[in-house]
């Protein structure tokens, strides 16, 4: 099977869309938000079947792990309440994405993750996520939208969440959301110093000695990680850690969301094949078609086919890493026979 670790529903219903920014505008005035509107199945039908299916039957994928959409997350915008209602919407679109399309998706939710709030909202959602079916979450490291200033992904802040991630045995995408810094442009600069930056704050603390079981995939090919790999060896051994093979890569996995075939061939050099799930992120951050190949440059896919690796790596990548990285999806795909 080829299976997509990455993809959001960023072409959902217009609705949906227009009664977020009802309900931002309800919390600014100091109003209740209206009632979530009825979306029928025939609206989520068709932006999926012009949109994500039609793109993923064209490049020739199979499965897409599915999320809502990760720049709309929003958590700095209004407070817990919202954020709350906000994540329960988008989660539930999501499960009736996959539910009108089982054979094609399968879910991944959003988080609460109110800027200096408790976690408790968000282990309830998670718990109510996986209830219907879901087999990981996105964990914002940065709900401020690019101030950084919440705590550390090795602070004992996070450590409820964690315990309950591994509790359900599931796994986090390390993704951040919109950005409110102007100086921050979120898929180009915010997302990637996001993933740098989580990826370092993991080296320098010990976390997966009190949680030898979490898992966690950094998005966007690692971030600026893989092109700087000697620097977090080296850093690695002047903090006087473990080297990266025992400390953090038995844990931490990388995407393919990487969108030019150098970079791709880097990525799978430096990094074990053991640490790469394939992922496109589409229809997402870029969406153009590539002057210099004519080409998509989120059809990862092609990159992959061309990387000079052996088949068995390549059966890793597309889909032997998802199933171990997810073992419920590996679940959901046996009760399938697949």
């Amino acid at each position: 099977m080829i299976i997509d670790c990455h993809g959001h529903y960023t072409t959902a219903p217009a609705a949906h869309d227009e009664w977020r920014e009802q309900q931002k505008a309800a919390f600014k005035s100091g109003a209740s938000a209206p009632a979530y509107p009825s979306i029928s199945d025939g609206q989520i039908r068709e932006t999926i079947e012009k949109n994500q299916l039609r793109l993923v039957k064209e490049r020739g994928a199979d499965l897409t792990i599915f999320s809502p959409r990760a720049s709309a997350m929003a958590h700095h915008v209004g407070d817990a309440g919202v954020s709350l209602a906000w994540s329960r919407v988008n989660n539930d679109l999501i499960a009736r994405v996959v539910d009108l399309f089982p054979d094609y998706f399968t879910g991944v939710c959003m988080l609460p993750q109110s800027p200096d709030t408790g976690l408790e909202s968000s282990i309830a959602e998670l718990e109510r996520c996986v209830g219907m079916g879901f087999i990981g979450c996105n964990l914002n490291p940065d709900p401020g939208g690019g101030h950084f200033t919440s705590p550390p992904l090795t602070d004992r802040y996070w450590y409820p969440f964690y315990e309950k991630m591994v509790e359900l045995d599931v796994p986090a995408m390390i993704h951040v959301s919109g950005s409110c810094n102007p100086g921050l442009h979120a898929t180009g600069a915010f997302y990637i110093a996001a993933d740098t930056i989580a990826f370092m704050q993991l080296i320098e603390g010990d976390l997966f000695k009190d949680f030898p079981e979490l898992r966690f995939i950094i998005p966007h090919g690692g971030g600026a990680v893989p092109y700087h790999w000697g620097r977090y060896r080296g850093l690695a051994d002047m903090l006087k850690k473990p080297t990266l093979d025992g400390h953090v890569m038995k844990n931490v996995f990388f995407d393919t969301c990487v969108y030019h075939q150098p970079g791709i061939d880097l990525l799978a050099e430096v990094i074990d094949a053991d640490n790469i799930l394939f992922g496109s992120e589409m229809v997402g951050a870029v969406r153009g078609i590539d002057p210099q190949t004519g080409q998509y440059f989120d059809d990862t896919k092609r990159y992959i086919d061309a990387l000079a690796i052996p088949a068995a790596d390549k059966a890793k990548i597309f889909e032997g890493n998802a199933r171990r990285v997810f073992p419920r999806l590996d679940a959901q795909l046996k009760a399938r026979g697949l």
